[in-house]
């Protein structure tokens, strides 16, 4: 049981942590050649809106990161109206021709409508 000497628990919550030297080269580390986790948060905290990476410049290039999480990402599409996503250029989330023609003869309230020559109903199934 030479691990009761080293893992000593100091308080009820938790054990100590490593020793000086390794936390001195931890930081050492992070100055010099920081994990892109760290680049991300650092960037972010300074209110960058995107950053260069370190760590992939001989591999990929110089590539720039946005600092957006994905949750940000998904909640601005969200805000945004399908209008304004045309505006922008996104085609992800528009009508399709049968889609608009569809919708247009729900609005007047008809029973059928024509599209390319085929006649198809507005009932929802």
């Amino acid at each position: 049981m030479a691990n009761r000497l080293y893992n000593k628990q100091v308080t009820p919550k938790g054990y100590k942590r490593g020793g000086i030297i390794k936390r001195t080269l931890g930081n050492i580390r992070k100055k010099i050649v920081p994990t892109f986790g760290e680049q991300f948060s650092k960037a972010k905290k300074e209110g960058k809106k995107t950053f260069t990476s370190t760590r992939d410049d001989k591999t990929k290039g110089k590539l720039e990161y946005s600092t957006k999480t994905a949750a940000e990402v998904k909640k601005e599409q969200q805000r945004m109206s399908n209008q304004e996503r045309a505006r922008v250029g996104d085609t992800s989330k528009q009508l399709s021709e049968k889609g608009a023609a569809f919708k247009l003869a729900r609005k007047m309230g008809k029973d059928t409508f024509t599209h390319k020559g085929k006649i198809f109903n507005t009932f929802k199934r």
